[in-house]
This record gives C-alpha cells, sequence and structure tokens, in this order.
C-alpha cells in the first residue's frame, strides 16, 4: 500500500511512482437521484434547534411516487423543535447540470460562479475520508487445514482515503468498497482506477434490491497499460449496489513451477546449464508449504486442493461455487487467468525449425500469472501451444440469425519480447483439419489483446507458435526472448464454466419459473423477464439482449431486417435538395461484380493481382460476394475432397496468382479478407461513424448529382488495423455508362486503398442516376396546321435520370387558323356598318314628319296673331297640296336636326321647336 500522505494522482510530478502491487480509485461519479431515510431522536430539556444545526432531506417515495421533506439534525439528539415536514417535490423531479436544488423552499436555482453542479449526479473526487454512504469491508480468505502458516488478521485490511484517491489493499485478504443509490430513472457510474498488478484479483459488479448482479459485462476488471484509465457500467432503476473487490495472491517466480500446495522445483528443460561449475546457483529445496493459488474462473477448490470446474447453473470467481439466482442462467465459458498448471485441454510441445518433426519437449511453461515460452533446442524451434474446444453453445438469437457467423469469439492477452526477428504465429482448425494461420506478429510487441471472430460450430482447435528466428544457427543465443500470454477467454462453450449469471427470459412451469430462450429480435425485460420486439429499424446486441437499450438504432439509409440482426440497404435512397426530391433505385446494381487491381511483383517477379468482390445493396442484407483460398483445392488429386477456406461478405479480396505463374491449369486464389461485413449506412455525406470517403481520391463529378455513398465496417481486427477494416462505395450518377457501369480503384491507391484498413471504390453507371420525374421533361406545341394541334413531351438534356416515370403521350387537339378569324372579322365589320346606314336613314326620315308638322303648327299660329277667321275645319282645301313648301327657321344639316331633336324634349314629353313669324317678330318656343 502506498505510504500516507503520498500524492499519487495522475497530474502530480510523481506519476509514475507507483508501487506495483496498488490499485487506487480516482473519482466515483454516479447520475442518480438518491433518497435516504432517517429516524429523528430527541431528548428532554433540549434547546430550539437552529439552522445551523440541521438540514433538510427527503424520505424514500411510496407507491404514488411522492416524499416528505424533513429537518435532520446534523448530531441527532442535540436540539429539538425541528421544522415539521412538508410534502416534497415528486420524485421524477430533478435540477439540470448547472442548478441545484434548495432544499428550503424546494426550487431549481443555479450555481454561484466558480461552483458547478452535475444536476442528477454526485461526484465523489475528495477523499480525505470515506464519504457518506460509503462502507469498506475486509473478509478472510479460505484457508487449507493443511497449511502451516497461522490465519492471518484482515481486520485493517479495507480501503484507505488517501486524499485525492482511495486505496485498496495488498494483502491476501480481501477487501470490499461498497455504495448503495436508490435511482429515480436508470442512469450510470462512472470511476478512473489505477490497475497494474494482475497478481489482484480486482471485480466491480453490481446488485440491485433482489441481490442480483448486473451482468452485461465481465465484472473482472482489466489491468491498466497506460495509467489511470475509466470505465463506465449503466445502471437501472430503483436500488443498485455498487461493489469494488480486491484480493491479492502470492505468485512465484518465472523460472519455478508451483504445485498447489507445495512449491517444487525443477531445472527447466532441456537443461542447458551445469550446477556443478564454479559459481552455479543450486536448485531451491522443494517441499515448502505455501498458501494455495486461487483457481480460475468458473472453477472451485476441492479437498485435494485441485481445480475442479463448478456444475452447469452455477458460478464461481475462482472459489466457491455459487448457484445462479433466480432469472439468470450461467454464461458459460473458458477463462483462463492463472497458470499454475497446465488447462486439461491444453498441450504444448517443439516443432523442429529444421525438419519441421516434432519432439519430446516442453514448448511453454506456466508461471503463475502466465504462460511463457521454453528454452527449446535450437532458436528457430517452434514453441506450439494449443487450446481444443469441442464445440459452442451460442445464444438462441444468435442460432436464428443466418447473417449472423459470430458464435463465439477467443480473446487472449499477450507480449513479446525480442532481441531479433522473432514471430508470434496465431492459428485455427476446423474438426482436426491443418491449422490455417490467422494472424502473426514480428518483433518485440508490448501487452496488447487480440480477438477472434468464430463463426463456425465445430470443434475448434488454436495454436500459438513462437519462433525466435528464421535462421539456422548452431547453438541458442537468443534464449532470453520469449512470448508470454496472460490470459485467454472463450465464450459460449460447450461445457464450459461461468464466472458470473446473466439475466434470461422466463417461462412459467409446473415447476415454477425458469430460463427459456428469446425469439429472434427480441429483448429481454430486467423487471419482468418478459420477452420484448426490438423496435423497427433497430438492431438486438445478440450477446447481451437485456433492456431497450439493447436495442441499436440503424444508419442513414437503411433498415432492420425481420429478425432484427442487421442493417441493410434494399437499393433505394432518397434526398432533398434545394430545388426538388431525389429518388434512387439501385435494383440494378444489386448483382454481384468483380474488380481486379493492377498487376503487382513479388520479389522474386512473380505477378500477382488483388481481387475484389463486391454486392452493393438488396438481398435482404444477405451477403453475396464469396473470396476463397483454393491453393488447398488445386494440389488435392481429382476424386478426393479438399478443405478450401472461403469468405463471404458484403465486399471481400483475395490474391490471385495467374496460371502463368502457377503452372496449374485455373489461376490460384489465396489470402481471402473480409473487407466490408456490416453496413454502417448510406448517404450522401463524406463521413460516417468516423469513416470518411475522400473525394479527392476519384476525379470530380461535373453534372451537378451529388455521389451516394455505402459505408460498410469490418470486424476483423489485425495487427495493423486495430479497429478493423472499413470500405466506401461511391455510387456516380453516369448516362453514358450503361448498367452495370465500371468500377474503379483510386488512382493513387491502385490496391483500393492507401493505408491498407480503409477500402475506397467508384461505381459510374447510368443506373445510379436518380429516378425520372417530371422535373426531368418538357412540353413542346406545334403550330395549328389544318385545324390541328400537337403537343410533344421531350427529356431535357443532358437527361440526368433512370427509370422512373415515363414520357407522356403526343397530346392532339383541334385548333382554328388565322385566315378563318380574319374572314370573321371583316364579315362582323361589314354587318356593323350595314346596321348604322339602316339606322341612320330610319332616324332621318322620322325626323322629317315631324319637321312637316312642326311647320303647319307654324302656319296656324301666324294666322292667328292676324285675326284671321277662324278656320271652318283642319281639312286640306280643294286645290291645296300637302306637299307645301315649309318654311324654316334656319337652315340646320341632317345630323343637327337630329341633335336638336333630341335634346329640346321637355318634361312632358313634347318637343320644344324655335318658330318664327312671318312678319319678322321674335321666335317663338312651342
Amino acid at each position: 500500500m502506498a505510504e500516507p500522505g503520498r500524492s499519487l494522482y495522475p497530474s502530480s510530478g510523481r506519476r509514475g511512482r507507483t508501487e506495483r502491487r496498488t490499485l487506487r480509485l480516482l473519482r466515483l461519479l454516479l447520475w442518480v437521484g438518491t433518497a435516504f431515510q432517517v429516524t429523528q431522536a430527541a431528548g428532554p430539556e433540549l434547546h430550539a434547534c437552529k439552522e445551523s444545526e440541521y438540514h433538510y432531506e427527503y424520505t424514500a417515495c411510496d407507491s404514488t411516487g411522492s416524499r416528505w421533506r424533513v429537518a435532520v439534525p446534523h448530531t441527532p439528539g442535540l436540539c429539538t423543535s425541528l421544522p415539521d415536514p412538508v410534502k416534497g417535490t415528486e420524485c421524477s423531479f430533478s435540477c439540470k447540470a448547472g442548478e441545484f436544488l434548495d432544499m428550503k423552499d424546494q426550487s431549481c436555482k443555479p450555481c454561484a460562479e466558480g461552483r458547478y453542479s452535475l444536476g442528477t449526479g454526485i461526484r465523489f473526487d475528495e477523499w480525505d475520508e470515506l464519504p457518506h454512504g460509503f462502507a469498506s469491508l475486509s473478509t478472510n480468505m479460505e484457508i487449507e487445514d493443511t497449511t502451516t502458516e497461522s490465519t492471518e488478521n484482515c481486520t485493517a485490511s479495507k480501503w484507505v482515503p488517501l486524499g485525492d484517491y482511495i486505496s485498496s489493499n495488498t494483502d491476501e485478504c480481501t477487501a470490499t468498497l461498497m455504495y448503495a443509490v436508490n435511482l429515480k430513472q436508470s442512469g450510470s457510474v462512472n470511476f478512473e482506477y489505477y490497475y497494474p498488478d494482475s497478481s489482484i484479483i480486482f471485480e466491480f459488479f453490481v446488485q440491485n434490491d433482489q441481490c442480483q448482479p448486473n451482468v452485461d459485462d465481465s465484472r473482472w476488471m482489466k489491468t491498466t497499460e497506460k495509467g489511470w484509465e475509466f470505465h463506465s457500467v449503466e445502471l437501472n432503476r430503483g436500488n443498485n449496489v455498487l461493489y469494488w473487490r480486491t484480493t491479492a495472491f502470492s505468485v512465484w517466480s518465472k523460472v519455478s513451477k508451483p504445485v498447489l500446495t507445495q512449491l517444487m522445483y525443477k531445472w527447466a528443460q532441456p537443461k542447458i546449464c551445469g550446477e556443478d561449475l564454479k559459481g552455479a546457483v543450486k536448485l531451491p529445496a522443494s517441499g515448502v508449504k505455501t498458501r494455495c493459488p486461487p483457481c480460475n474462473p468458473g472453477f472451485s477448490k476441492t479437498n485435494n486442493s485441485a481445480c475442479e470446474p463448478c456444475p452447469y447453473g452455477s458460478y464461481s470467481n475462482g472459489s466457491d461455487c455459487t448457484h445462479c439466482p433466480a432469472g439468470t442462467e450461467p454464461a458459460v465459458g473458458f477463462e483462463y487467468k492463472w497458470w499454475n498448471t497446465l488447462p486439461s485441454n491444453m498441450e504444448t510441445t517443439v516443432l523442429s525449425g529444421i525438419n519441421f518433426e516434432y519432439k519430446g519437449m516442453t514448448g511453454w511453461e506456466v508461471a503463475g500469472d502466465h504462460i511463457y515460452t521454453a528454452v527449446g533446442a535450437s532458436d528457430n524451434d517452434f514453441m506450439i501451444l494449443t487450446l481444443v474446444v469441442p464445440g459452442f453453445r451460442p445464444p438462441q438469437s444468435v442460432m436464428a440469425d443466418t447473417e449472423n457467423k459470430e458464435v463465439a469469439r477467443i480473446t487472449f492477452v499477450f507480449e513479446t519480447i525480442c532481441s531479433v526477428n522473432c514471430e508470434l504465429y496465431f492459428m485455427v482448425g476446423v474438426n482436426s483439419r491443418t491449422n490455417t494461420p490467422v494472424e502473426t506478429w514480428k518483433g518485440s510487441k508490448g501487452k496488447q489483446s487480440y480477438t477472434y471472430i468464430i463463426e463456425e460450430n465445430a470443434t475448434m482447435s488454436f495454436t500459438w507458435a513462437f519462433q525466435r528466428t528464421t535462421f539456422h544457427e548452431t547453438g541458442r543465443k537468443y534464449t532470453n526472448d520469449v512470448a508470454k500470454i496472460y490470459s485467454i477467454n472463450v465464450t459460449n462453450v460447450m461445457d464450459g464454466v461461468a464466472s458470473y449469471c446473466r439475466p434470461c427470459a422466463l417461462e412459467a412451469s409446473d415447476m415454477g419459473s425458469s430460463c427459456t430462450a428469446c425469439p429472434a429480435g427480441y429483448y429481454i425485460d430486467r423487471d419482468s423477464g418478459t420477452c420484448h420486439s426490438c423496435p423497427p429499424n433497430t438492431i438486438l446486441k445478440a450477446h447481451q439482449p437485456y433492456g431497450i437499450q439493447a436495442c441499436m438504432p440503424c444508419g442513414p439509409g437503411t433498415k432492420s431486417n425481420k429478425i432484427h440482426s442487421l442493417c441493410y440497404n434494399d437499393c433505394t435512397f432518397s434526398i432533398s435538395t434545394p430545388t426538388r426530391v431525389l429518388d434512387y433505385n439501385f435494383l440494378a446494381l444489386a448483382k454481384t461484380v468483380s474488380l481486379a487491381g493492377g498487376p503487382s511483383f513479388t520479389s522474386k517477379g512473380l505477378k500477382y493481382f488483388h481481387h475484389f468482390t463486391l454486392s452493393l445493396c438488396g438481398n435482404q442484407g444477405k451477403k453475396m460476394s464469396v473470396c476463397t483460398d483454393n491453393v488447398t483445392d488445386l494440389r488435392i488429386p481429382e476424386g478426393e475432397s479438399g478443405f478450401s477456406k472461403s469468405i463471404t461478405a458484403y465486399i471481400c479480396q483475395a490474391v490471385i496468382i495467374p496460371p502463368e505463374v502457377t503452372g496449374y491449369k485455373a489461376g490460384v486464389s489465396s489470402q481471402p479478407v473480409s473487407l466490408a461485413d456490416r453496413l454502417i449506412g448510406v448517404t450522401t455525406d463524406m463521413t460516417l461513424d468516423g469513416i470518411t470517403s475522400p473525394a479527392e481520391l476519384f476525379h470530380p463529378e461535373s453534372l451537378g448529382i451529388p455521389d451516394v455513398i455505402f459505408f460498410y465496417r469490418s470486424s476483423d481486427v489485425t495487427q495493423s488495423c486495430s479497429s478493423g477494416r472499413s470500405a466506401t462505395v461511391r455510387v456516380r450518377c453516369s448516362p453514358l455508362k450503361p448498367t452495370p457501369g465500371s468500377l474503379s480503384l483510386p488512382s493513387t491507391c491502385s490496391d483500393g486503398t492507401c493505408d491498407g484498413c480503409n477500402f475506397h471504390f467508384l461505381w459510374e453507371s447510368v443506373a445510379a442516376c436518380p429516378l425520372c420525374s417530371p422535373a426531368d421533361y418538357h412540353a413542346i406545341v406545334s403550330s395549328c396546321v389544318a385545324g390541328i394541334q400537337k403537343t410533344t413531351y421531350v427529356w431535357r438534356e443532358p437527361k440526368l435520370c433512370a427509370g422512373g416515370i415515363s414520357l407522356p403521350e403526343q397530346r392532339v387537339t383541334i385548333c382554328k387558323t388565322i385566315d378563318f378569324w380574319l374572314k370573321v372579322g371583316i364579315s362582323a365589320g361589314t354587318c356593323t356598318a350595314i346596321l348604322l346606314t339602316v339606322l341612320t336613314c330610319y332616324f332621318w326620315k322620322k325626323n322629317q314628319k315631324l319637321e312637316y308638322k312642326y311647320s303647319k303648327l307654324v302656319m296656324n299660329a301666324t294666322l292667328k296673331d292676324c285675326d284671321l277667321p277662324a278656320a271652318d275645319s283642319c281639312a286640306i282645301m280643294e286645290g291645296e297640296d300637302v306637299e307645301d313648301d315649309l318654311i324654316f327657321t334656319s337652315k340646320k344639316s341632317l345630323f343637327g336636326k337630329i341633335r336638336s331633336f333630341t335634346s329640346k324634349r321637355t318634361p312632358d314629353g313634347f318637343d320644344s321647336v324655335p318658330l318664327k313669324t312671318s312678319s319678322g317678330g321674335p321666335d317663338m318656343d312651342l
């Protein structure tokens, strides 16, 4: 344990000066809303409590979601007359980040300058003393009756606050740090830890109010390789108890071979030293009893100190077997992290690097917390370590998914220390067939982890082979070059053991509730143990199907299949532009296509090609591209069956050696790899989920239609591609390239990649153009010929669409020519002129009659003025002519008379006509 007062916080100047077997916890950040229930005590004759002597807390929430605010004294029994309880805020109430809850008036208020608030979270970063709510416990480990050592006192073996951090114990006692919290909504716990010593077992886990562990991930913490690291775990609503538990074990030196309760020493084989020489060390005495080392997770100790697997339905952290709680099932597998003896399903040997014959020697030696390579007979010998797994037992949801090839995975942590060109090979064999190399590491490699996805449920063998040098030299110069494996973890192993139990779906039966498998695409509700379907366009994390959060949304331009196991594109895509909506249909591009890169040459001048196979979309997300390794098949005589390795993916790559190089009738295909086994999304953006498709890798598009980009990932992790490979396919509209179009690689990277991990392709085709719409054509109207007019529809040039709607049929309409309308106009004008002439004549004739009558009246009036005898009658006398001359008072034109006639009509309906007497007197109006 660190010395008191010594600062080991990462930002201090002495950050690297740490003690090897010390675990330090820096900060705990709990995103929770806590509720506390307390009791109140009062004594007689106490003074009334002042505000500085108490604080407010909330009671636990009742079934209606209500609570009370109560006053709690800082020191019970010191004062009395506390404020009465008042109704509290709703249990779901919380303040935002940057605000705090003022308990006096129960309202959210902003933090003062220089202070901060996490909202619903609590931060612990001051460890001068154990904060309120934490508890530290210690227990003794089980001591075998045969040991002569006295039982150690573990009372002082607790977690100790040391200012900026809290430190665990380093002795062989179990120290547990606990914190209980009640969450009003789902949250998380985040903490920073420093754990450099693998001889200390460090585990973190969470239990709910039914004491059931939250086991989304393994509880075993990983050692920190680069200083302080963060760890985060999701928490469920309700009561949660957080546990940090450590136990330290003594391990032996790497040159010794521990055997259970007794230490026995023997010389490493083959023996390459002389113990009788001057200055030689002697073999230490054997037989000294010591504490038993821990068993691997899933195993327990027997009375004779041996490690035996726990029965199915139980789990173990390496000590005692514990039955899985109700509603859980064991997560079976193999987890080897303690190397006291070689596991029964592993074997080791040495293969000669000269004649490739096996030697009766041990290739790997156990050393407590790791297994390492032995010396061997020669520096170019292969040190062989093999693990055999009889089969796998994947979850039911994985078995129902025909496209998800993962049935299990193997993860191991290793290290190589070399002075020359050493190599570590990892190989996989299926059903006792020849091992196939999967990955190779050359030279010294720091402590790191590697994961291999197992895609076939069969008997598998995993082999590690270490060769110090490929050159054959006499003697052994590089015995200090070594490979170490610290841990091996295989999941879903048939007849395996369990280090933890995971929630399962419950099925009612006569015997009670039992675990059952959920249908594919269904997640398990933790509270009820029932199965629920994932929402549309989400996929289920098959290996951790717990809660709605296990349903992950699909990327843009994709949707989920029926069993929610993968996201795919159905060869359709749509995007809105400022002027229109572009709809695409890539069904014509759904078939598998191939592309070969430019020729490459080996150091000896042998020619080969990189051959790519692509399947873009559709097929319900089924991977259609297949790349095969047929090297073995070509060497097998006709009629005999062989075994060829094939890769199925959206995009895969193989190395093709032409027939003129190999001498076979057909070319040789080898080294198939998957470049794309998961579609991330389809978009016109150049970046998606950390994958970038640089536009400058290809010639620019010139039609104004954006490229549609398909983004893929591959889960194959390699030494150079620690995050796996990725691939992008740019689909570009090219009206002059008929279906299927042409595929091309970047001009600057002829093998499709510039870094070996990210591959890029350009697919140009008319089938990549958007679907035709009314915006892509226009109408041409012809002139009227013989009373007929035609409207014809034509595509706009250049035509930038394909498929979609067709051009409308030609439209014919009846029309009238210009000559016809000219004739109509002349006829109408002539008729109008004739009508006006007739009307003029009519009114002129009528005016003539009126003038005659008025003349008669004038004459009669003149006779009256001259006192002439009155006429006996008004009849015309004999001899008089009706056509007597009229006497006009003034000369007027025809139109003037008409105007006078129309303008001098009196209100009583009579005309007013000016008259003149025969004597030349004044005019008279009648």
